[in-house]
């Protein structure tokens, strides 16, 4: 019986190997995939992608390490024409927008940056009234009130 388990151990561990060897790539460690995410942000070949997506498809168990890089760009370039279109809009609603034209002199004793944030919100509310802001929120994905105000208080 002893010759009998032994053959069925190796029968075993053949089965592993060749299982193991079938078996897509593992996956990296989180530090692992961090390192290989830094070496290409400084290499500049993230072409925008985040960290979440980069990990999805560099670190993730099975994903071939050159396979995905190459793919990337393709990837990347179909995704920026729908954000800037989506981006386009708020600019463009923008337009009907009133905003103010300088600094409140009643803030002038806070920072440039406060200064111009309650300028701002000060305007946004007289605003609401009517349709002066444009359609846009205060804050808004792809720029909202707040963003295009200070942007044009700066010049």
């Amino acid at each position: 019986m002893r010759a009998y388990g032994t053959s069925g151990l190796f029968l075993g561990a053949a089965l592993a190997v060749a299982g193991l060897a079938a078996a897509p790539a593992h996956a990296l460690s989180t530090k692992e995939c961090s390192v290989k995410y830094q070496a290409a942000k400084s290499a500049g070949s993230l072409n925008g992608e985040t960290w979440k997506t980069f990990r999805a498809k560099e670190c993730a168990t099975g994903a071939p390490s050159g396979a995905t890089s190459n793919a990337t760009p393709a990837a990347s370039d179909t995704v920026a024409p729908a954000l800037r279109s989506s981006s386009a809009a708020p600019a463009a609603a923008s337009g009907a927008a009133v905003f103010p034209n300088v600094v409140d002199p009643k803030y002038a004793k806070e920072s440039a940056g406060k200064a111009r944030m309650h300028t701002c919100l000060d305007q946004y509310h007289a605003n609401k009234a009517g349709t002066g802001n444009g359609g846009m929120k205060w804050i808004q994905k792809g720029g909202g009130y707040y963003s295009q105000c200070t942007r044009k208080l700066k010049g």
